[in-house]
């Protein structure tokens, strides 16, 4: 059985695809299908669902639903781009680990230990609150926060293959490091690295929402302000933070589901 059959045979494997993909269209394709302008003001505040409104009106009278379904794609796309910058960035760090000589890479590893013990939320407080809360700013910062953490983990993979005999033969036959990286070391911790990729969206996705919540959004329209926003209405108009509420946990489920049945069908094919 190959590896896709037995990821997709696997009912996390398949149900966790089902979610994030639902919530990827809705981010990709939701804001050709607003059924009002998400800044207009439509009607009161904090009013409740309706036949015209089906989520209610949000703490500033706009559609709940058309601000649904135009923020998903703010939100995700900085979520994938600070997941992709800090992966792979962590995945240079930790390969260059794994090869250089016993004790710089000891000295090198006690430093990427000493940052990964920083209060990372407090860190990017800290930095949003200096250089303002943009896009540039919120991927940077939460890709820093992955960095350390890939590198720890890419370190180990990347030792097991640079104790093997075709490494060291590549090495003795002269191999550019170059060529090493990306024809001996890579394609063999390719499980590792995909596994990352799975857990750092999902912290990238729970990070993204925190800043958000605590008012460092990059955006006023994206899921993580909406629950800001609206938080003071969430007795009397409860959708207006729900539905953005719920959005994020389906695809931080729907992550976890999946890596769960890639997990095991790389596990299964070892």
């Amino acid at each position: 059985m190959n590896f896709a059959r037995r990821l997709f045979t696997d009912p996390r494997a398949v149900i966790g695809a089902v979610l994030v993909g639902a919530i990827l269209l809705i981010a990709l394709f939701g804001p050709f299908f607003l059924p009002h302008d998400p800044n207009s003001f439509v009607g009161g505040s904090f009013a409740g669902p309706s036949g015209a409104f089906p989520l209610g009106l949000d703490v500033l009278g706009r559609d709940v639903l058309s601000g649904l379904l135009n923020g998903g794609g703010i939100f995700l796309t900085e979520a994938i781009a600070a997941t992709a910058v800090g992966v792979g960035l962590g995945i240079v760090v930790g390969i260059v680990l794994a090869v250089l000589p016993r004790r710089l890479a000891e000295l090198l590893l006690s430093l990427n230990d000493a940052i990964i013990v920083l209060p990372q939320i407090v860190v990017a407080l800290l930095v949003l609150t200096r250089l303002g809360a943009t896009p540039v700013t919120l991927v940077a910062v939460i890709a820093f926060v992955h960095i350390p953490q890939t590198a720890r983990v890419v370190r180990v993979a990347a030792q097991r293959v640079a104790t093997e005999s075709y490494f060291e033969a590549a090495r003795g036959l002269g191999a550019r490091w170059g060529w090493l990286f990306w024809r001996e070391i890579l394609p063999n911790i390719t499980g590792v690295v995909v596994l990352e990729l799975s857990i750092r969206l999902a912290i990238s996705a729970v990070v993204l929402a925190s800043l958000s919540y605590l008012g460092f959004g990059s955006s006023h329209d994206d899921w993580g302000s909406m629950i800001h926003q609206n938080q003071g209405g969430l007795t009397i108009q409860p959708w207006a933070v729900m539905a953005p509420v719920l959005a994020i946990g389906v695809f931080l489920v729907g992550a976890n589901l999946f890596r769960d049945g890639l997990s095991r069908a790389l596990a299964n094919g070892q």
